[in-house]
């Protein structure tokens, strides 16, 4: 599917580049749990941003840690003008507000959390609060989505299967290279031919095998990269520091990168 600028005018943060967008409506219609994965700045919380516009619901975030516990999540007696009160946690707020909750990088949760999802994510749509005895239903209006990074996140081969099928899964990737361009050049507005050679850059670190790199070149990257040029910095400095910098710690590696960076731009 190609795309024009003219695609970008109600939300530009975000174009789809298949049927991600008409799959994330029948889940929400049907209830049905969403993970996202793909790699790292492939728009995986943009495009949760854009259905949560785009179906006018909240949307609470929560970026998944292995410190993050389920009484984070779920709530927890604090201490307010000397008397101790219940809080909610974001999960139970999103419940109540019948909003959109969006689990970033749930692979890197600890397995009480994982637990705690399970009721949420089946036919039940409810979480149990224990310490006040309390079951916490959800309406036709509350979604649960998550994500992870198959090429970094080691969590998610851990996860049961009980736990990835209860979700419906969408697979994202970086956009083509004509739509990745015109995304680029009206987020930051540096010229087509500026965002052609930044895109054309990019895929060539993200196809060769010449780099030793843990994550390659997110979309995220290349748009500081436009944004550093915009503000005056030469493409290549703005490369150096914002995406061979970005990638790797390895000084071979990145003045291999940079090499590359001068001899593309």
């Amino acid at each position: 599917m190609e795309l024009s600028k003219d695609d970008l005018t109600s939300l530009p943060l975000y174009l789809k580049s298949n049927l991600e967008e008409e799959i994330f409506l029948k889940c929400f219609e049907n209830q049905l749990p969403v993970m996202l994965k793909g790699p790292t700045g492939c728009g995986k919380s943009q495009f949760v941003e854009y259905m949560a516009c785009k179906l006018g619901r909240p949307l609470i975030k929560v970026a998944c840690n292995e410190d993050t516990n389920a009484a984070d999540l779920l709530g927890r007696f604090i201490i307010k003008n000397n008397d101790t009160v219940w809080q909610d946690g974001p999960v139970v707020r999103a419940i109540k507000e019948s909003a959109i909750i969006y689990f970033d990088e749930i692979a890197e949760s600890r397995e009480d959390v994982i637990v705690a999802l399970h009721p949420l994510t089946d036919h039940r749509r409810e979480v149990y609060l224990d310490k006040i005895n309390k079951v916490v239903k959800a309406s036709e209006k509350f979604m649960v989505v998550a994500s992870f990074n198959p090429g970094y996140q080691s969590g998610l081969r851990e996860m049961k299967p009980s736990t990835r099928q209860r979700f419906v899964t969408i697979a994202m990737d970086y956009l083509n290279e004509k739509n990745e361009a015109v995304l680029l050049s009206s987020l930051t507005g540096i010229s087509s031919s500026e965002a052609q050679a930044l895109v054309k850059l990019a895929k060539m670190i993200r196809t060769s095998e010449n780099f030793d790199l843990s994550a390659s070149v997110s979309t995220r990257l290349i748009i500081h990269t436009a944004m550093l040029m915009k503000a005056g910095i030469s493409s290549r400095r703005a490369a150096h520091v914002s995406i061979a910098e970005a990638l790797t710690d390895d000084r071979q590696i990145a003045s291999a990168l940079m090499d590359l960076i001068d001899l593309s731009l």
